[in-house]
C-alpha cells in the first residue's frame, strides 16, 4: 500500500511540475488566438483576388490565424457573402481548424518538435487537397 501512495505522490508531483512549465506557453497561445479575432472581416476579402492562388492564400491565412470551428463557419459565411471563392473559404476553414502555427511552440513542447512539425505540414497540405476535392464534388452535385 505504501508503494502505491509513493507512486501516486511522485506522479502528482511530476504532473504538477509539467503543467506549471506548460502554463506560460498555453496562456501565450490563448492570447495570440484572441488577437486573431481583432482582424477585421474586410481584411480577408481584400487578400483573396479570385484567382487560382486563392486556395494557397486561404491555407496560409487559415494556418496563421487559428481558431475554433464555430467561429470559422461564421467567418466563412461572411467571406462567401463578400465574394471570396468557395475553394479559398474551404481551404481557409480546414487550415484554421487543423493547422496551428500559433500553437506550434506549445505543441512542440508537449508532443515533441518532430511530431508537431510533421503534423502541421501534413495538415497544411491536406487542407489544400480537401478544399480541391470538396469544391470539385460540390460542383458535380
Amino acid at each position: 500500500m505504501e508503494d502505491i501512495e509513493t507512486t501516486l505522490k511522485q506522479s502528482l508531483f511530476k504532473a504538477t511540475k509539467a503543467f506549471s512549465k506548460a502554463l506560460p506557453l498555453i496562456f501565450g497561445m490563448m492570447l495570440l488566438v484572441s488577437f486573431a479575432s481583432l482582424i477585421p472581416k474586410s481584411f480577408y476579402t481584400t487578400v483573396f483576388r479570385g484567382n487560382i492562388f486563392d486556395v494557397l492564400i486561404g491555407d496560409l491565412v487559415g494556418s496563421i490565424s487559428a481558431g475554433n470551428p464555430v467561429t470559422s463557419y461564421i467567418l466563412g459565411g461572411e467571406m462567401l457573402t463578400n465574394g471570396v471563392s468557395l475553394i479559398a473559404v474551404t481551404s481557409f476553414i480546414v487550415a484554421w481548424v487543423t493547422v496551428g502555427m500559433i500553437q506550434l511552440p506549445a505543441e512542440s513542447m508537449m508532443l515533441g518538435k518532430k511530431f508537431a512539425i510533421i503534423r502541421n505540414v501534413l495538415s497544411f497540405a491536406f487542407a489544400i487537397i480537401v478544399a480541391i476535392i470538396t469544391v470539385t464534388l460540390y460542383t458535380l452535385i
